[in-house]
C-alpha cells in the first residue's frame, strides 16, 4: 500500500484500502459543509505530518462523509472531523472534533 493520505471517492475503495492496509488505519472523516471544511483542512496538514512521522506503520484515509456513508455509518460517525482507529475491520477508538498535532499524536500513541 502506498505511503501517504488516501481519499477514496466511495464506500468500496474505503473497503479496498482497508482490506490492503498491513497495520492499523486512522480513517478521518470529513465533511462538505462550511464549518467542517475549514476544521477537516487544519486537520489534513496534521495527518500528514503524523503519517510522514509513524511512517509504515500507519495507513491515513481521509474519508468523505458524503461520498462514504457505509464507512461513516458503520463506524457511527456523526460529525466532522472525527478520527477513527481501525484494526483489523473494527474500530478501536474514536475521538470527534479538530485535534492538533500534539493531541493526534497522543491519540495514535494512546491505542497503538
Amino acid at each position: 500500500m502506498a505511503h501517504g493520505v488516501h481519499r477514496p471517492q466511495e464506500d468500496e475503495e474505503f473497503d479496498f484500502v482497508l482490506s490492503m492496509a498491513k497495520g492499523p488505519v486512522l480513517a478521518y472523516f470529513c465533511g462538505t459543509w462550511p464549518k467542517a471544511v475549514e476544521a477537516c483542512r487544519a486537520m489534513d496538514a496534521v495527518v500528514a505530518e503524523v503519517v510522514r512521522e509513524y511512517g509504515t506503520r500507519l495507513t491515513a484515509v481521509r474519508t468523505d462523509m458524503t461520498r462514504c456513508p457505509g464507512p461513516t455509518k458503520r463506524y457511527g460517525v456523526t460529525g466532522a472531523p472525527t478520527v477513527v482507529l481501525v484494526a483489523e475491520g473494527e474500530a478501536v477508538a474514536s475521538q470527534a472534533g479538530p485535534m492538533g498535532l500534539a493531541e493526534l499524536r497522543a491519540f495514535l500513541d494512546a491505542h497503538l
